[in-house]
């Protein structure tokens, strides 16, 4: 399950969507970081400038005295502050401030430093970062203004950790909701799916359930609903032409048969040649023959229900079927044998299986040249089990596996041989029902048929 909704086309999409709206959310996040991180930082810059420009001003109004008065009375408001201030003679000399040496950082072009500030904070045993600007005042002193900025890089900080949580859990959220969308969409996707797949086995009555949510899957469902009914009600007309067709022509086909029958007594009473009778006879047989098979394979795909259908013990059924074609194999030379070390049950109808397996086993011995072999074989692993039936004739070509079994279909190096090209027919409308695969393999030489098919416990299912 997992694995199928990993590869959903919903799940993709979702997680398509998931990630546009990742990018979207993270480049709304740096927008956020930008314009409050960012601009705390420009703010702090453009503060240190505006205090550089106002001790300038004093410096040019009241000399040196007075800039050095300033710089203690704004120190001695805030012994403990963020505020940070040094001045000094032209060889660096302190003559006021909170610094007690300049720097040993290189300025950039526009005069700021960012250096390590120690004996920072409330204990004084802390190293913070320092942002300053220096500027030169006339007389050749210089003047560095800055501010610690430990607490705007930790106020930094935390917007980055609140910003990267909150991609975080939008990335889960959105994830969980894709995997939910998935989930909702798979259901109703396999809903129709599981409807199709009963279609498939031949039940035309199946629909698909509606949900009157109004949305695109009931709209989807309601027209497969109403083209089902269509499709139904022209298979059902077909069948009932098919049908009658069969049963009108089979009882004029019997009379016809048993008027050739007193043909051929009559000529035979009268010492005639009833060789034209006879082969007359014998192509009536083969017409009734024909459309006794078009009848039951109708029968067999009207087969909607398996509420009939029982236990059956396929090593049993086939050793009957080998039981009722060995002679015909002996009589050809062939070798017929069957493999079957293990018990395996199936659910269903015993004749029908029957007459699959007879088909399957007929064909073989038909075109299996004389001292050829056919082998059956019987096996099962867990709950799956498997007939193959190989024999040493000519094979079916690759490009023609499938279509053997078509109605009416026969190779062309096979029409010269009795036949009506419905026996494959009816053994695909036979697995059909029971839930069968058919292959067919190349032999090498021959062909080999493997039919697998879902197996039972001896309880599961009750023998009467």
């Amino acid at each position: 399950m997992q694995h199928r909704l990993l590869h959903s086309f919903s799940f993709r999409l979702a997680f398509a969507y998931m990630v546009l709206f990742g990018i979207s959310v993270l480049l709304l996040l740096g927008f956020i970081y930008w314009s409050t991180a960012a601009y705390m930082s420009r703010q702090a810059d453009a503060t240190i400038a505006a205090e550089i420009t106002g001790l300038s001003e004093r410096y040019d109004i009241d000399g040196l005295t007075g800039l050095i008065n300033v710089i203690n009375e704004r120190l001695s408001r805030k012994p403990t502050g963020s505020s940070i201030y040094l001045l000094t003679t032209t060889i660096n000399t302190p003559i006021a401030g909170n610094l007690n040496r300049w720097p040993a950082t290189q300025a950039d072009k526009e005069g700021w430093l960012n250096f390590q500030l120690e004996n920072a904070g409330r204990d004084k045993n802390e190293i913070h970062l320092a942002r300053a600007r220096s500027f030169t005042l006339t007389g050749g002193f210089h003047l560095l203004v800055g501010r610690d900025i430990y607490e705007l890089e930790e106020t930094q900080r935390r917007i980055i950790r609140a910003l990267i949580l909150g991609f975080a859990i939008t990335l889960v959220l959105g994830s969980i909701g894709g995997i939910v969308l998935s989930r909702r969409v798979m259901k109703r996707l396999e809903a129709i799916n599981t409807t199709s797949r009963e279609i498939i086995n031949g039940d035309l009555s199946r629909r698909i359930t509606l949900q009157h949510s109004g949305d695109e899957f009931d709209s989807l469902a309601g027209n497969l609903n109403a083209m089902l009914d269509q499709i139904e009600e022209l298979m059902e007309g077909v069948r009932r032409v098919s049908d009658s067709i069969a049963h009108d022509l089979r009882t004029p086909l019997a009379r016809l048969r048993n008027r050739l029958e007193l043909l051929r007594a009559e000529q035979e009473k009268t010492h005639q040649d009833p060789t034209l009778a006879e082969q007359a006879i014998s192509d009536a047989d083969g017409m009734l023959q024909t459309f006794n098979a078009l009848l039951r394979i109708a029968r067999i795909e009207t087969l909607h229900h398996r509420e009939a259908f029982k236990k059956i013990d396929l090593g049993t059924l086939l050793h009957d079927v080998i039981e009722l074609y060995e002679p015909l194999a002996e009589e050809k030379g062939q070798s017929l044998s069957l493999q079957a070390n293990t018990t395996v049950y199936i659910q269903g109808d015993r004749d029908l299986l029957f007459q699959s397996m007879a088909n399957l086993l007929d064909n073989a011995i038909k075109y299996t040249p004389p001292q050829g072999r056919i082998e059956i074989t019987l096996g099962k692993q867990a709950d799956s089990g498997w007939i193959i039936i190989t024999d040493s004739g000519p094979g079916i070509p690759e490009a023609e596996r499938l279509q053997v079994f078509k109605r009416f279909y026969r190779l062309e190096k096979s029409r010269t041989t009795p036949g009506s090209g419905l026996g494959l027919s009816l053994v695909a409308a036979v697995a059909r029902i029971h839930g069968m695969t058919l292959r067919l393999e190349d032999n090498q030489p021959g062909l080999r048929v493997r039919c697998e098919f879902p197996t039972i416990h001896s309880t599961n299912i009750n023998e009467s």
